[in-house]
């Protein structure tokens, strides 16, 4: 009896084996559909001119998701929204407008010495000013805030202590510039939002906190002496005229569907952005590496996974192929799904998130064969060793966790779109190559992709959705350690 059961275990070992070494064969075949002149090919329409940037809601990212759609089309995938390959959202223009401060007769125009950085219209003929000499919680707690405007030097990022005004019940906030430089600094972003606007998926509120930013030494022509001399409960008035302009756009996340075999509740979803930053000053901003890569990788991984089931060896697991939109205006297009998905995120075993993998940055320069890996240890340790696993055993690159580290000044976990997968507890894996000096320059071009790294990084996202998506099991969710404090 003994005998028989050590025997059947050796056979069920070598049926085990026998079937991974089937899986890797088969993995590796379909992994070979995956070319540097098919990423050549469809990296060099993304990134052209014609497609003038790809800019969110504008003609180029219309057009690039008109050439996505119909390759997920030709492929055989499925369009899964209500049979469409697009899911719709609209999204809000906001442009600050003409607007300006009237104090003691002299006229402070915006973009000019002051920014009106808030995205509500303001009418009043005039306003009460309160100067306070520290915006902090312990400063303004005897402040009476209500229906006034608080003064206060900015120390560094001010935007936070704008929520608390509000809360104090604030109508606004003059916000006086530490110094030049960072003035300077308001005005190009205030410009910048002047002609393009800024992008949200909310309706702009009517009614809300105005502020506006200036010089300091413009607080003399309000309170009569300089800043350095004002004192907390230092009054003035003037007037404030603001003027918002919204305009409604439609823009769109593209998806395609491949069905499971066995396990097709469950799901993987693989996204890139395929929008960029369009046209400024005349130069076509063409983001052939951002992020025109990761949208060339998932066109590839979704053909090789196609060409696989069509073979008979259709994943276990369904896979969505999801370019989403509006990343460069705050990850608008996946906040969108994560909030509105098409399938339940609880059925999301993982999302694998590629944003730029087609170039090399200075810290590789002589070790160019590696990628920038985050978030995959962050909520499923498994999906880390699995993605170690298919590294070891595939494509052999240096493995780089820099930018992973929490404390990392970057802060690129939060800043891209697997980040509305990960704050929902689905596990990710954020692909990166790092920036170089044409990151977000008219300069980032298709003739300055790597094409074999390109590939290579293509195969280990795809190598790693073949592992998670034909497993018998769903990735393990990592525990968290509940807090001691109350």
């Amino acid at each position: 009896m003994k005998t028989f059961f050590s025997t059947l275990i050796m056979s069920l070992m070598a049926v085990s084996i026998l079937s991974a070494q089937v899986m890797e064969k088969q993995a590796r075949k379909f992994a070979k559909t995956i070319t540097d002149d098919d990423l050549t090919r469809h990296l060099s329409i993304l990134a052209s001119d014609s497609l003038e940037g790809r800019e969110t809601g504008k003609k180029g990212q219309k057009m690039a998701a008109e050439y996505i759609k119909n390759h997920f089309e030709s492929l055989g995938l499925k369009a899964p929204v209500d049979g469409s390959y697009f899911q719709k959202f609209n999204l809000y223009q906001t442009y600050r407008g003409n607007s300006e401060l009237v104090v003691d007769g002299k006229t402070i125009k915006n973009l000019d010495q002051m920014v009106y950085w808030a995205n509500v219209p303001f009418e009043k003929d005039e306003i009460e000013i309160v100067y306070v000499n520290k915006a902090t919680e312990e400063d303004l707690k005897d402040v009476n805030a209500k229906g006034k405007f608080l003064a206060f030097k900015a120390d560094g990022q001010f935007t936070p202590i704008l929520k608390t005004i509000e809360e104090m019940g604030a109508e606004g906030a003059l916000v006086f510039a530490e110094d030049s430089s960072r003035m300077n600094m308001v005005l190009r972003y205030g410009r910048y939002y002047a002609t393009h606007g800024s992008l949200s998926r909310n309706k702009p509120a009517k009614e809300g906190l105005a502020s506006v930013v200036l010089y300091k030494e413009l607080a003399e022509d309000f309170f009569g002496k300089p800043l350095a001399e004002l004192k907390t409960g230092d009054t003035a008035s003037a007037e404030l005229f603001a003027e918002i302009n919204t305009k409604i756009m439609e823009t769109e996340n593209v998806l395609g569907y491949l069905e499971g075999t066995e396990k097709k509740d469950e799901l993987i979803v693989i996204t890139a952005h395929y929008d960029h930053v369009g046209i400024q000053d005349g130069k076509v901003y063409n983001g052939a590496d951002d992020d025109g890569s990761g949208t060339t990788a998932v066109l590839e991984i979704a053909e090789a996974f196609v060409k696989a089931k069509e073979k008979g060896h259709g994943p276990k697991r369904s896979i969505l192929f999801m370019p989403v939109t509006g990343e460069e205006k705050g990850l608008l297009g996946s906040a969108h799904y994560a909030e509105n998905p098409v399938f339940p995120l609880e059925n999301t075993v993982a999302n694998l998130n590629i944003d730029m993998i087609g170039r090399v940055d200075s810290a590789h320069m002589d070790d160019r064969e590696f990628v920038y890996l985050i978030g995959s240890d962050r909520i499923s340790t498994e999906l880390h060793e699995i993605s170690e696993a298919m590294n070891e055993n595939y494509t052999k690159l240096e493995l780089d966790y820099t930018y992973n580290a929490e404390d990392h000044p970057d802060r690129i976990y939060y800043r891209s779109d697997h980040w509305n997968f990960a704050k929902n507890g689905v596990p990710i894996i954020f692909y990166f190559n790092g920036t170089h000096p044409d990151y977000h320059q008219h300069t980032d071009t298709v003739d300055k992709i790597e094409f074999d790294l390109l590939k290579k990084r293509t195969d280990l996202v795809f190598y790693t959705a073949w592992e998670i998506a034909n497993r018998e099991d769903r990735l393990i969710i990592d525990e968290v350690e509940e807090s001691d404090e109350d």
